[in-house]
């Protein structure tokens, strides 16, 4: 992983365009005490770096007719079967995500189908014929929460070791000190 280092600015704009992707760059620009093209430019460093992966609008599953969200444990037969797999897997529109795990299974499923007859109809006639061992399903019933990563909550530290760096491939600098006006008497006396 590089190095990239992150200031206060940069962590400031994650924290308000995550938790709303649609404010304004002048709005951010406002509140960061910043011109909007230095904001335009520390969200395009920050797409380049890859930490900002894209926007997007939030669909609520639902009312759009897909009722059932599931998790899918799959077992694979193979380990060498992962690449073939992963390449099929993402020729099915309602498998939203897939990720590698430790544990039981090879992969983690996140499905959307319109109902529990649809999500069967997606088992049988999507993934078994990719040649799985086997799967584990579990049905949510209703999102508690979702949330973005708690940008709020990061620690604004300068650090001499490079552990931190070594563990995350970041910097993170210190949140910047606001200068004291010193007084006329002040500038007077030196």
């Amino acid at each position: 992983m590089g190095h990239h280092q992150l200031d206060y600015l940069d962590y400031k704009i994650l924290k308000m365009i995550a938790a709303d992707a649609r404010t304004p760059f002048l709005e951010v620009a406002r509140e960061c005490n910043v011109s909007g093209a230095a904001i335009h430019q520390r969200v395009q460093k920050l797409i380049n770096l890859g930490i900002i992966k894209g926007s997007e609008f939030t669909l609520d599953s639902n009312r759009i007719g897909f009722e059932t969200c599931a998790y899918i444990g799959v077992f694979l037969q193979a380990p060498g079967q992962f690449k073939d797999v992963i390449e099929k897997l993402k020729e099915i529109p309602e498998v939203v995500e897939c990720h590698y795990t430790t544990g039981q299974y090879d992969m983690f499923l996140k499905i959307y189908a319109r109902n529990n007859n649809h999500l069967l109809q997606i088992i049988h006639t999507k993934l078994q014929p990719l040649g799985l061992a086997r799967t584990e399903s579990i049905i949510s019933f209703k999102e508690a929460f979702r949330r973005q990563l708690p940008i709020e909550n990061l620690v604004y530290r300068e650090s001499n070791s490079t552990e931190d760096e070594e563990e995350t491939g970041f910097t993170i600098s210190p949140k910047p000190r606001r200068r004291r006006n010193r007084s006329k008497e002040e500038k007077g006396s030196k």
